[in-house]
């Protein structure tokens, strides 16, 4: 039978050939949650007596989303996490160690494996060609205790890119497009299979976008095949025994396929409060600005920096406006150290976060006042996603974001 990305791996883990629409039960290679859903699941391990963690050395915590801990309550929360990892033998990523969505690439998810997360972005490793979604804190327990998971297996949509980028255009702006044409409803509990000439030719960093946000359009999953990109990713990490090729098959039957000419996109941005709300950037041109954000899950990695600093080397940001800057993992930020992106980032006027989510989910490290604008690498602008339901987010890449730093609007990044 040929087969799309999403059953060939969960065929492959559950040992037998499965397709759209098939119950299948597979064991979990990767468990994980962060300080904002960990706890939860805690409780919920607890309450429901489980008294065991199947794979503790596959179950990961992360301090991520306020770290360092911005008020008491919050440090409370570390601790509940610090203990039972502790007790229980399971891993804890500590604070400054980075965010969860790169960590998890760098450090632990190979192709094919199995991963859940109590966060929706979990669907991120998939630019792996592992199959990663985000569950909610009472299935995490439960994964945590039997060590495997039942999935409906997923029908894809597949997702066909053809062309180079034109100039000032980035992958966020290809899934920006993407979910904008698809809506936030247009993929619930789907696959969205990304291929084709333009993702085959995308560093692996450009695919941990795409795939990050591919939830965004509502769906289970965001796929990439693994290649010699992905090889040469892992073994630039010290990983290549990780590596194994995962394809689809020609073949393989799609619920749908989308055809998309690279070549043709423009610089895109999501307009407030829904992130397919996706209009071109020379639509917001002038709009006014009192914050940029650049770092996250989404687009807090090295290639982000170099590109940011690109813009910014030699330059001042515009007066009144705060340009936060937040590295994914202590990698990034050690790396960005020894390249000198951080010294560009500072002299042109920007403040460099701790590794972590900082002001994304509108805990500490940014949170906008009434009435505030706010242009963000992220991958939501929800009323209130960043701390206050009176500020207005613009969701951007960072060459997006960088330009528009320096001119105090949204301004495109191809002049």
């Amino acid at each position: 039978m040929a087969q799309t990305l999403a059953e060939k791996i969960l065929s492959k883990r559950c040992g037998r050939e499965v397709k759209a629409g098939e119950i299948a039960i597979v064991p979990l290679d990767w468990i994980m949650a962060q300080d904002g859903t960990a706890p939860l699941a805690i409780q919920s391990w607890k309450k429901l007596e489980l008294n065991k963690v199947a794979k503790p050395q596959n179950t990961i915590f992360f301090l991520d989303h306020s770290a360092p801990a911005p008020r008491k309550e919050l440090a409370a929360s570390h601790k509940i996490m610090r203990e039972f990892a502790e007790e229980h033998g399971t891993i804890i990523s500590q604070v400054g160690d980075g965010i969860c969505h790169q960590l998890l690439p760098e450090l632990y998810v190979k192709p094919g494996d199995i991963v859940i997360g109590a966060d929706s972005h979990t669907c991120t490793h998939g630019a792996l060609a592992a199959f990663a979604t985000g569950m909610g804190s009472t299935d995490i327990a439960v994964g945590m205790t039997l060590g495997k998971m039942w999935f409906k297996v997923p029908a894809t949509i597949k997702v066909e890119v053809k062309g180079k980028f034109p100039e000032g255009v980035m992958a966020k702006d290809l899934i920006l497009h993407i979910i904008g044409t698809l809506t936030s409803e247009g993929a619930i509990y789907k696959a969205l299979e990304f291929s084709g000439e333009t993702i085959s030719a995308l560093p692996m960093s450009e695919r941990l976008t795409i795939c990050n946000m591919a939830v965004e359009a509502g769906a289970k999953v965001g796929l990439i095949a693994s290649d010699n990109i992905t090889k040469k990713y892992l073994e630039d990490l010290g990983r290549g025994k990780d590596y194994s090729q995962i394809q689809a098959d020609k073949d393989a039957e799609y619920e749908k396929t989308i055809s998309i000419d690279a070549g043709k996109l423009s610089p895109k941005i999501a307009v407030p409060h829904s992130v397919d709300n996706v209009k071109d950037v020379k639509e917001l041109k002038g709009t006014k600005i009192d914050q940029v954000f650049i770092g996250t899950c989404t687009n807090g990695r090295l290639e982000d920096f170099r590109a940011v600093c690109k813009v910014l080397k030699g330059k001042k940001i515009a007066e009144n406006v705060r340009l936060v800057v937040g590295p994914a993992s202590k990698r990034v930020y050690m790396q960005s150290l020894k390249e000198g992106l951080c010294d560009i980032i500072i002299e042109a006027g920007g403040i460099i976060l701790p590794p972590g989510c900082g002001p994304c989910v509108g805990i500490h490290q940014g949170i906008l006042a009434d009435g505030e604008v706010c242009v963000s690498t992220a991958n939501r602008n929800f009323k209130g996603r960043m701390g206050n339901p009176n500020s207005y987010i613009y969701l951007v890449s960072p060459l997006t974001a960088a330009v528009s730093a320096l001119s105090g609007e949204i301004s495109e990044p191809r002049g």
